[in-house]
């Protein structure tokens, strides 16, 4: 399984970004993708994630500002992050669940294959 995001950067408060992770060696289609950010000194928490189903779920913070969806044909996942702010700023991961049409949870601990992650810096 091969996880590699991507769009990460600087960005001012109040802007956008679009992360992509590209996804290989499994069948896409069949498990849930998500995305997760980490901030210096704090857990890594969910921030939206989509099941093999279509079903999205999204942290109370990405509510209305972000938007996950995926492409099956490419096999690629996307996050669109709107009105991005400081408190945006962390590593942003993409992932993998560990079991086939598990439901879009949130938790970490559900997920078991992981990218490198990409950095977003909001300054204010």
């Amino acid at each position: 399984v091969q996880l590699a995001e991507s769009g990460g950067g600087p960005v001012q408060a109040g802007g956008s970004l679009r992360l992509s992770c590209a996804a290989s060696g499994y069948t896409t289609s069949a498990y849930s993708l998500g995305w997760f950010r980490q901030a210096p000194g704090k857990e890594r928490e969910g921030v939206a994630t989509v099941d093999s189903d279509g079903s999205t779920r999204y942290a109370e913070f990405a509510e209305g500002r972000f938007s996950i969806w995926k492409d099956v044909a490419k096999d690629t996942l996307s996050l669109q992050m709107f009105s991005l702010k400081p408190e945006d700023s962390a590593t942003y991961y993409c992932a993998k669940s560990n079991r086939a049409s598990a439901g879009p949870s949130l938790r970490p601990l559900d997920f078991g294959n992981w990218g490198q992650g990409t950095q977003v810096t909001v300054s204010s």
